[in-house]
Parts: C-alpha cells; structure tokens; sequence
C-alpha cells in the first residue's frame, strides 16, 4: 500500500506540472483598454488608473460621461470599450441582463446627499424646505445620470417626484456638472453625491434621512466582447485590491470595500476530487484563461487531499467528492455550497454476461473484483459504508475476490476495459465516459456522494474566487455535470 501511495503522489506531482505548463500566458498583449466610466467619480478614477498604467505599462483610455449615456453607447456598439464603470451598479446588472457584461467587481459606495453653498446660507435641512423657500436648484437626468435615476427612484415612492421634477431649475447629464452649476450660483441646491462634495470647494453638504437609506454600490464591469478580457480584469483587480486601487477611492471621499490583495497574474490552487476532472477541465481552463490568472489545478482521491492538507497543503478552494471529506477539513473554510450527487453504481463487461444483480454478488465464488480504497477515496469510503448498511462486508471480505483497490475511479474502469476485472464499483460520472464499452448495474438509492465546495477562509481572493464559483456554477458548466451522470444541486440549503 506504501507503493501505491508513492505512486499516486508521483503522478500527482507530474499533474500539477503539466497544468502548470498548460496554463495561459500573462494578460496583455499591448492594446490599449478603453474605460467607459461615471463623470462622477473621476477623482478617483483617474489617479488609480494612472497608478496601474505606470505599474504594469498598460494604456488605458477612459471616456467620462453620465452613466446611463454611456449605457447606451454600449448598446450601440457592444465591444466599443473594455470595461464600464457607472455611478451606480443597477446600469451594470441592466448591462448584464443584455448579455453586455460577463463580470462585475464591486468597487466603493456612496450616497446622494443634498449640496449647498459653504455655510448652508439658506439653513436648508429637508427637501421639503428647498421646495417651501422657492429655492433654484439642479437634478441629475434620470435617463443619463445615476444621482437622477436613485433620486427620481427615492422621491417616486414617497409621492413627491412630480413636485420636485417641476420645481427644478436644472438638469444635468452628470453630477460633475450638477456641482458645478451649484459652485458658479446657478442654483442654490442640488442632489449629487456625498463624495463628490469632497471633490469641491466651497460646497457643503445636508444629509437627508429618505436619501441617507439608500447607498449606491459603485462597481466595474468587463464587457463579455471584450477582446483583452484577460487585461480587462487585471485593471479591475487592480482598481479593487485593497492595497492599490482602493486607497483612491477613500480619498475621493468614497466608502471602499474590503478588496483582494493585488497581484497582477495570482496564483490560485484549486483541490479537486478526481471525480470532477472531466466535469471541471474545461470550465477552469476557458476562466483562467479569461481571467489570466496562473490556476494551479490538483485532482486526486479526497483521502489524498485531506491528507495533504493536513501535512500543510493550503489549496485556496476545494471541490470535495463527498461531504464526509468537507468535514475532516470544515475549520479550513467557510461554509460550503452543495453542487451535486453522483450516484455509485457496479459495472461489468458489455451484456452483463456473468448475470451481477447488486453488491451481494460481488462475493461469487471466483469474481475478479476491484474497488476503490476506503481511505483514500470518497469512493471506497462510500463503497464500503454501501455494504456495511446491506451487511455484505463481512461475506465480501472473506470471498477473497478483491483483486485490486485504486483510489480513483476511472484506474478501476480501465482496468475492467483491459480485462483484469469482472466488476467494480465507481461513479456514474466516471462510467459515462466507458459509453457502450460497458454494461451498468444500479445500486440502492442511498449509495451516491454529495460533492460540496468552499473557499478556504484565510485567502486573500475572496472577490477571485467568488468569480471561480460563478463560472463552475454557470449554466454551461451545469450542462456538463448533467452530461456526465451528476446530478445538480446547486441552489439547495448548505449542508
């Protein structure tokens, strides 16, 4: 048995060099980016674009200008910029809804707030007051600036828009210019955001508790036309982490989040049940290419996983067969997310010819039989748990019919294909890839695993990874676990 596992951490290790070598190369390929971004937030924009263009030597052009014009000139013309950043992230799920963007990074918030003069001269401390003095002041246009949208969006449900639509003095298509008509007199108030305030001076601000409610989230998005998706992203990780981008937005006067830490190509190691290799692949590879990020994939039985991380293997997420294997590991991550069943079930040579009905027979007189080792995988784990509930183990054991136990399930159906074995026990999802090279026999309803994932709590790529869950839970990537036998969960209550 030492042998074995020598051998598994052989082919192990060769694995994750071949899917080192096999990763993509490094996003970027000199193209400038374009940047479709809110007028509003040029403050901090600006600086952290610059900031990234000077570190990596990437060009970035931006085009500023009310968030739902941009909208629309997205609309027009799909791949006429690489990412867009609005002044509220309602415009990039409608964007998304339009199959215009594929990923979306939260970035700050901020709220609208209403402006006045230095020293509130006017004593302004409610929306009812600008309107009972007759006062001049400015909104933002609904159907081009996000401060419009939300204000129109707040005052609509409280019944006072149309008052405040026809009172207004004017209308701006961005919230810069909002400030601006406040700051040369034109009007004595007007709704912009809190941290464009900060951006003027001269200018205070009265926050009112209906506008105070309602914070708008400030996110990015990489259009899914975008033909430097890879560079795309590596200036919206950018924009985000914590300890480059985001230090911008906190002077701008915005709330940031929590970001990733940056690095531009990080490094993601993924532990994976070998169960998942044929359902994963090629959902991993299309994001990491996409992503241009350096995924580190290492499928193996899940006894080998556990064991590897309990010898200090720190995987930033793990795809578990079972979750039995979750729980020997569960303080390592947070709370997992059930993706799938996969049914076990015996399998022999085409046509079924020696007549196997179940587990019992497995005990047969002279049967060639292989299973799955109970320590080293889920499905040997599972397999022997199968019998002892049917009270076959004992009879299995004495047969003497285990002939070879393997920790993957795909060793043993290949080794049935050559003709060592006259049966044995594996997933649906790893006899699906035999098709007609083998015959299926079903077992009881309660031998299958439950394959769980989670991220593991200490990672710095929380954001990432989220975006990795996205993908693997992705209708295309459903489709493919559906192919293969498993039967999907995702959407269930975590376990």
């Amino acid at each position: 048995m030492k042998t074995l596992f020598a051998f598994v951490a052989v082919v192990s290790l060769l694995c994750l060099a071949l899917v080192r070598l096999g990763s993509p190369s490094s996003p970027g390929d000199g193209e400038p980016l374009t940047l479709y971004c809110a007028a509003g937030i040029r403050l901090a924009v600006e600086p952290a674009v610059r900031a990234f263009e000077q570190e990596t030597g990437a060009i970035v052009h931006i085009q500023y200008g009310g968030s739902g014009s941009l909208l629309g000139q997205l609309q027009v013309d799909g791949d006429a910029a690489d990412l867009y950043l609005p002044g509220d992230e309602g415009y990039l799920d409608a964007a998304r809804d339009q199959g215009l963007i594929a990923e979306i990074l939260p970035l700050a918030s901020m709220r609208p707030v209403l402006a006045v003069a230095h020293g509130n001269p006017h004593q302004i401390d409610s929306m009812e007051e600008v309107l009972e003095k007759d006062l001049p002041f400015a909104l933002g246009s609904p159907a081009a600036a996000a401060v419009g949208r939300v204000v129109r969006k707040v005052y609509s449900e409280r019944g006072q828009w149309q008052e405040i639509e026809g009172k207004a003095k004017v209308f701006q298509p961005t919230v810069t210019e909002l400030a601006t008509s406040l700051a040369i007199g034109q009007v004595d108030a007007a709704i912009v955001w809190d941290a464009t305030v900060t951006q003027f001076d001269g200018l205070d601000l009265v926050r009112l508790p209906e506008l105070e409610a309602v914070p708008v989230r400030v996110a990015v998005g990489v259009l899914t036309m975008s033909p430097r998706a890879a560079s795309a992203l590596q200036l919206a990780r950018y924009l985000q982490a914590h300890d480059r981008g985001q230090a911008h937005f906190l002077a701008a006067g915005l709330t940031p989040v929590e970001g990733d830490t940056w690095a531009a190509r990080p490094e993601v190691l993924v532990y994976a049940g070998s169960m998942f290799h044929s359902a994963l692949e090629e959902t991993l590879t299309t994001w990491a290419r996409r992503e241009g990020v350096e995924l580190i994939r290492v499928y193996n039985g899940c006894g080998i996983l556990v064991a590897q991380m309990r010898a200090g293997g720190e995987p930033d997420a793990f795809f578990a067969c079972d979750s039995s294997f979750m729980d020997d590991v569960q303080q390592r991550f947070d709370s997992r997310v059930l993706l799938s069943n996969n049914p076990l079930v015996m399998i022999t040579a085409p046509g079924n010819p020696l007549q196997l009905k179940g587990l019992g027979d497995l005990a047969r007189p002279g049967l060639r039989v292989g299973l799955a080792h109970p320590e080293h995988s889920a499905l040997g784990r599972l397999t022997r748990q199968q019998m002892e509930q049917e009270n076959l183990a004992a009879d299995f054991a004495s047969s003497g019919n285990l002939k070879q136990d393997a920790p993957q399930g795909d060793f043993l159906v290949n080794a049935l294909l050559t003709g060592a074995l006259d049966a044995t026990v594996v997933y649906i999802s790893n006899a699906a890839l035999a098709g007609a090279k083998i015959d299926r026999v079903p077992l009881a309803p309660t031998a299958l695993a439950e394959q769980p994932f989670a991220m593991a709590r200490q990672s710095d790529q929380r954001y990432l990874l989220q975006r990795l869950f996205d993908a693997v839970t992705s209708s295309g990537s459903q489709d493919r676990f559906a192919e293969l036998g498993f039967d999907w969960r995702f959407g269930e209550d975590s376990q």
